[in-house]
């Protein structure tokens, strides 16, 4: 049986079909959870993950028709084709192997005579010698002294995930490198990372696959200009992690070294490359970004090898599928129940957007169903403090609410009304996900909650590497899932080029005119002039 359009397969038609029959209000949630064996079945595991969709607005004869949708689409046959370097970046015609970074059973993976497992291991061991080399004193700064902070130069993909990552870790490990990240073009966010640097003791980590993007480029001209004011030699304080033969693998450019990056790998899926594996490794040690690695190969393996009813992420993107084309909830909340995970969101935001932002399917037709969905999300309790309001009284969304079962501060606690702050924490969020589910009556049309809003709730040990592996290798494979699912490529990114092209164009008047103060901006549209004349007068 060969793949099927997404919109053209029995699945979805049935699908459709069963989406009226939900608004019947025997499939109210708060009917379909007085179900004793309903967590059981509906819910997944993995050692040391745990998903439960039994809060989601779905039942059997739903979920079987999800998985016939899968099977129509042959979702898990392309997911083992990325896996094993087949072409699925089809408007690029490239391979999609970040699962290849942390890969510990493939001896090779060949993919145009390039043997990609051995590349990958070269990168690491360079990695290791590197962060071994500076944890141990061998490399230092222009000055003699030791490096004790790093500051991360690139954007999007080049830090989001390794942000991420570093946030939850650092509460459970303490940084023998204290990382930075330095995204934004805006002068300001170069002036608050200064702040807490020492400029002697401090590694500069430049992230860009060509060394082109103009955001990471104009950062590190910032910089070098910081280096040099300090009287620092930047070939002391730069690293780059770049392809090779980019500008920045040049060793007058690379500074202390260059580490390659690989166009199989996508910048929002490069946690477990370069991108993450060299900060990471600085920060905590090149044995806890393995670990890290393990934790996403597992899952990796379970994404790749589970059936489709056991399929953790496979069925979280059949769910999403269900919630946004045939429910119709146009956002997705995932609100961690942990600080340490706050960086969660906004890197799941750019990995899921980005690739699922589409309006045009796999072979170039455009798309007749919706293709992905807003993602937000910010830590409960904070959240409830929030935008629960919306949630609960204002238009639904889907909510993904993730627990850790164990906090990392373990030192004396003090109770409230006999209960410790973790476990109110866990109260919380237990009562948000019920509150949602099954509403409240009340005459007073002002305190009267709807319910039958779904959410799902992902559960892990504590905040280990591998922990953070399993979750960030669950959302990957939860968004290429729901790609291949939707026939869309979730890999490519070709929204993003518009608005720099007429950056480009506004950047040529931008620069005349520091060259030549009499020029003016009397060509351009109205509002442009507005805002450089703006600009330039620096007040409105």
């Amino acid at each position: 049986m060969g793949r099927k359009i997404f919109s053209a397969c029995n699945a979805c038609q049935n699908l459709n079909r069963l989406s009226k029959t939900f608004e019947d209000k025997k499939f109210h949630l708060k009917n379909l959870i007085q179900d004793k064996d309903r967590l059981e079945n509906f819910s997944l595991k993995l050692e040391g993950f745990f998903y439960d969709f039994s809060k989601q607005r779905v039942d059997d004869t739903l979920l079987n028709e999800l998985f016939d949708l899968a099977r129509e689409t042959r979702a898990k046959e392309s997911f083992s084709k990325m896996v094993s370097g087949k072409i699925v970046n089809v408007t690029e015609n490239r391979a999609a192997l970040h699962t290849a970074a942390r890969d510990f059973t493939h001896d090779s993976i060949v993919l145009d005579d390039l043997d990609v497992i051995s590349e990958i291991k070269r990168v690491n061991k360079q990695i290791d010698s590197f962060s071994k080399k500076v944890h141990d004193n061998d490399l230092k700064g222009s000055t003699g002294k030791s490096f004790t902070d790093a500051v991360v130069i690139g954007i999007g993909g080049s830090y989001l995930g390794c942000e991420f990552v570093y946030t939850a870790l650092k509460h459970s490990i303490d940084p023998v490198i204290n990382l930075h990240f330095l995204p934004n073009v805006d002068i300001d966010n170069f002036g608050q990372v200064i702040k807490g640097i020492d400029p002697e003791t401090c590694l500069w980590i430049v992230i860009s696959k060509s060394y082109t993007t103009t955001e990471t480029m104009a950062n590190l001209n910032q910089a070098l200009l910081f280096l040099k004011n300090n009287h620092l030699d930047p070939l002391n304080h730069l690293v780059t992690i770049t392809a090779k033969d980019s500008p920045g693998d040049d060793s007058s450019n690379s500074g202390l070294g260059a580490f390659h990056l690989f166009d199989f790998i996508g910048g929002r899926y490069s946690v477990t490359s370069a991108v993450g594996g060299l900060p990471l490794s600085l920060a905590f040690g090149f044995d806890v970004f393995t670990r890290f690695l393990k934790g996403c190969h597992d899952m990796d393996l379970h994404a790749l090898n589970a059936p489709e009813e056991k399929n953790i992420p496979l069925t979280a993107a059949l769910i999403s599928i269900w919630n946004s084309n045939f429910l119709h909830y146009p956002a997705q909340a995932i609100i961690p129940y942990c600080s340490a995970l706050s960086k969660l969101a906004p890197h799941v935001q750019q990995l899921y957007m980005e690739s699922l932002g589409k309006g045009v399917t796999s072979d170039g037709k455009m798309t007749d169903h919706q293709t992905g969905v807003i993602v937000f999300g910010e830590p409960g309790t904070n959240a409830q403090h929030s935008f629960f309001q919306f949630a609960h009284q204002g238009s639904p969304f889907p909510i993904e609410f993730v627990g850790v079962v164990k906090p990392v501060y373990n030192k004396d606690q003090a109770k409230l009304e006999g209960v410790y702050n973790h476990q109110e924490l866990w109260a919380n969020m237990i009562a948000q996900a019920q509150a949602l589910a099954i509403g409240k009556d009340d005459d007073n049309k002002a305190k009267y909650f709807t319910g039958n809003r779904p959410s799902s709730t992902l559960l892990i040990n504590e905040l280990t590497p591998e922990s953070m592996g399993l979750l960030l290798a669950f959302y990957e494979a939860k968004t290429i899932y729901e790609g291949f699912i939707l026939g869309v490529n979730p890999f490519d990114q070709f929204g993003v080029e518009l608005g720099k092209v007429l950056a480009s164009d506004i950047r040529d008047q931008i620069r005349k005119k520091n060259d030549d103060e009499t020029t003016d901006f009397n060509s351009l549209d109205p509002a442009t002039k507005f805002y450089l004349d703006t600009l330039f007068k620096g007040s409105l």
